[in-house]
């Protein structure tokens, strides 16, 4: 974000999982942002910012990330303060993996209720 009082903005379902993974990364490393509850995926709102409709979707300044997990790697890099993985990299290889797993299994099951994740 460019400017430092800029709050965030998480588009997002209430519902959704994977805006729920984000919005609790948030929270943990202190952050500050603007929820924007979105109930459609074919929202005009979140399709001007990601024609895949995908959510959550992260607006930082002029920068939109999609995907909760590309979000929780930019929110790592750009804000390292209270890391959500460990420095060692066999832990965050690990890491890593439950992620994917649990994230290509979670897919499959949330898709049919809430659209794109």
């Amino acid at each position: 974000m460019e400017d430092g009082n800029q709050a965030m903005k998480l588009y997002s379902h209430p519902m959704s999982s994977c805006s729920r993974r984000v919005r609790l990364a948030l929270s943990l490393k202190g952050l500050k942002y603007e929820c924007i509850n979105i109930t459609s995926v074919g929202d005009p709102e979140l399709l001007k910012l990601n024609p895949m409709g995908y959510m959550p979707a992260l607006v930082d300044g002029t920068t939109v990330v999609s995907d909760s997990y590309a979000i929780l790697l930019y929110l790592e890099e750009k804000h390292p303060q209270h890391a959500l993985l460990p420095q060692d990299i066999i832990k965050k290889s690990i890491n890593y993996q439950v992620f994917q797993h649990s994230a290509s299994s979670e897919y499959n099951f949330s898709s049919l209720y809430w659209g794109n994740c």
